[in-house]
């Protein structure tokens, strides 16, 4: 990992760009704290770094004055990286099918998220062992938002991720349904109720697929631009009770 630039944002919070390899990344940490605090991975839509930044500086800002690090890195085929020939067609052919106003098919789902899952993933873990190594990050992580086909994947197979906040997704593959019975981990899951690009039942028979003992489904009214400031709030609580240690007890 090899640190590109440095600045300091008001209410205590360092942000630096960083190049994993060929990846960019942004992390943003506590500028003063006694010891390495916990991780939370931001997730985000593949429409490039540059373009999410002002969500994800905003949701990084909330986590370290929650007292954790947090930290995003492109995705595959986004923002600077290499154009992906694949992915582009899976994405034109989604546009040509919502635009005629039929169903979605699973040719097309598969398409355009499972290649992304396969590629996305294995960097996310990458960007972890990069991460932890840090001084100021202890662990342990969490992921939260982003396609959740990819929260999917990481809560199988990263034991690092202890907790993960998703945004409820009807574009999801079957077998991404199948691989979200293994998920185990406490998950809050927040659905906006009137979310146009959003098959609401195809959301809610993932959220009965998941595994998970803990699972929490946090459904408010609005559409996909309508989330109540309250839902970051209750997120917010969420990783706290999972990621940050119990306060003492006296006696």
């Amino acid at each position: 990992m090899r640190f590109t630039t440095e600045r300091h944002l008001d209410g205590g919070v360092v942000e630096r760009e960083f190049a994993l390899g060929e990846i960019p990344g942004v992390l943003w940490t506590p500028a003063s704290a006694s010891a390495p605090v916990p991780l939370i991975l931001l997730g985000h839509p593949p429409l490039g770094l540059h373009r999410m930044y002002p969500r994800l500086a905003a949701r990084a800002r909330h986590a370290v004055a929650d007292g954790f690090a947090a930290a995003a890195i492109e995705l595959p085929g986004s923002g600077d990286r290499p154009r992906w020939a694949a992915a582009e067609q899976a994405r034109a052919d989604l546009r040509r099918a919502m635009a005629a106003g039929g169903p979605v098919s699973d040719e097309i789902v598969d398409a355009l998220v499972l290649p992304l899952v396969d590629r996305a993933v294995p960097e996310l873990r990458s960007a972890l062992d990069a991460l932890l190594a840090l001084p100021e990050i202890g662990g342990p992580v969490g992921y939260s938002g982003g396609l959740i086909s990819v929260g999917i994947r990481l809560a199988v197979v990263e034991p690092r991720i202890v907790a993960a906040g998703l945004f409820a997704g009807s574009l999801v593959p079957r077998v991404m349904v199948e691989e979200a019975r293994q998920v185990t981990i406490p998950l809050h899951v927040l659905l906006q109720w009137d979310d146009e690009g959003n098959d609401r039942q195809a959301a809610l028979d993932l959220f009965d697929a998941f595994g998970s003992p803990e699972k929490t489904l946090h459904a408010n009214m609005g559409g996909h631009t309508g989330v109540p400031q309250s839902a970051g709030q209750d997120a917010a609580g969420f990783f706290a009770r999972h990621l940050l240690p119990s306060p003492a007890v006296p006696g």
